[in-house]
């Protein structure tokens, strides 16, 4: 890897990672909120997992009401701040906008961020606290669907306890999604948001190791389990204990925990997968400077699980997408760095039981290319071992529960998040995690409330 001829300073590479977009300005907020219809039966409410009021805050901003606003948002959706710059819009509530058949959508995810951030800037808190009911409840994991729960519980008057393993609370949305499109500081916002409710958030504590499973069980009322998911799992292939060959979600929590380096310039770089974290992946390299960045995929584009405007947003930062391609092997050099990737090319067998073709080798169609990083973005392992120190149910580490209630195996113990996504359960979106918080949080009550009925 040469690093001549390119000039680029520390201060290009750090201003790469701030935020793509700047949002809309106070007259474009007007304009667009102003054309809004405010349905009666807004089929964008029904479209939007969290149920948000939309044309209610819509409404809101159009009136000059952004504390209003942003409540009605964050009522809804605990992380909404969050989601307003990574929800699939287009798929969810602006795809479902009435607009799309005469004209366009209204531009809800702008509008929403607008509103969550001007509370954001003016440091707005939002909620208070219930009045305390004397029950405990114990969250494993402090990321969306944590966060969520903790925020109902507490405003249902439960003293919530939240343990994360990580330094900051805030999951995915504060390590693993780029700056570039989630600022940390949004996430933190709504942490406090949660805080506020006198939510107490051990951080640095990982359950199974600083406390155990046991000792939970014991000392709260109820669990629940919002622990995600663990690192990108092995390739599988030769090559992979090479220097240069990175997880990608360490990968994308560096740019956002650690000083930004100059180590990619001028660099080649593939990713392996086709997934949002491979393209965050992906775009981060080519933000670090690198030359030249490919991502491989083993099927095509009709099957990769990226959302479309991630793969529009690649393919603008100039990312190249090898499609029907897999590595075979990671090649190094004689101090043990990655110097070549050989890959083989692929083609579409029979459905397998996701009902997605099976990639199937084609012989004798191996070649190399030349690479000085690779990054694995092939999904994310499990936490089978913590799912099973709680003893619950699972299937590969996708625990098993109560469609209705979300209760595992032990009624004491209920799940939400990427925990329970798998298996044809669950959905692996940070808006979907959000309500399953919500959801974890009212079956809770539901089942509080039902023994203290019974017990009178």
């Amino acid at each position: 890897m040469s690093h001549s001829n390119i000039r680029i300073s520390f201060e290009d590479l750090q201003m790469n990672f701030n935020e793509v977009s700047p949002g809309l300005t106070n007259r474009e907020a007007i304009e667009e909120s102003n054309r809004c219809l405010y349905c009666h039966d807004a089929p964008c409410i029904t479209a939007c997992p969290t149920g948000i009021d939309i044309p209610t805050f819509i409404k809101k901003i159009a009136s000059g009401n952004l504390k209003g606003s942003a409540k009605t948002i964050m009522t809804a959706n605990p992380i909404g701040a969050s989601c307003a710059r990574v929800c699939p819009t287009e798929e969810l509530c602006e795809g479902a906008c009435v607009l799309n058949q005469s004209t366009k959508p209204i531009l809800i995810g702008d509008l929403q961020r607008y509103a969550t951030d001007w509370a954001i800037r003016n440091e707005q808190v939002l909620f208070e606290p219930g009045k305390k009911n004397g029950k405990t409840v114990a969250i494993v994991g402090g990321g969306p669907a944590g966060l969520s729960a903790a925020r109902e519980l507490g405003l249902l008057g439960y003293d919530v306890t939240i343990f994360e393993a990580a330094q900051k609370a805030g999951g995915l949305n504060t390590y693993g999604i780029v700056s570039f499109r989630l600022p940390q500081e949004i996430s933190f916002w709504e942490v406090k948001q949660v805080e506020s409710l006198d939510v107490k958030i051990r951080t640095n504590t990982r359950v199974g190791k600083d406390i155990s499973a046991d000792e939970i069980l014991e000392n709260f009322d109820a669990v629940v389990l919002a622990i995600g998911m663990s690192k990108v799992p092995s390739l599988g292939i030769e090559g992979e204990e090479l220097d240069g060959v990175y997880d990608a979600i360490e990968f994308v929590k560096e740019t956002k925990t650690k000083p930004i380096s100059d180590r990619f310039l001028g660099s080649k770089v593939v990713v392996i997968g086709a997934g949002n974290t491979a393209i965050d992946g992906a775009t981060c390299s080519v933000r670090l400077g690198a030359e030249n960045v490919k991502i491989l995929y083993r099927r095509t584009n009709d099957e990769m699980t990226a959302y479309d405007f991630e793969y529009e947003f690649a393919k603008q930062d100039g990312v190249e997408f090898r499609w029907l391609t897999a590595p075979k092997k990671i090649i190094g050099d004689e101090q043990g760095h990655v110097k070549a990737i050989e890959c083989i090319k692929m083609k579409l067998g029979e459905p397998g039981e996701d009902g997605r073709r099976r990639p199937v080798p084609v012989e004798g169609s191996e070649f190399t290319l030349e690479v000085d990083a690779v990054i694995k973005a092939i999904g994310q392992s499990r936490y089978t071992e913590l799912i099973e120190q709680f003893d619950l149910r699972h299937d590969g580490g996708v625990v098993k529960i109560n469609q209705e209630t979300l209760q595992t195996s032990n009624e004491k113990v209920f799940a939400c998040g990427d925990v329970i996504f798998g298996k044809g359960q669950g959905e692996a979106m940070v808006v979907s995690a959000a309500q399953q918080g919500k959801d974890a949080a009212y079956a809770i009550h539901k089942a509080m409330f039902s023994a203290v009925s019974e017990i009178a």
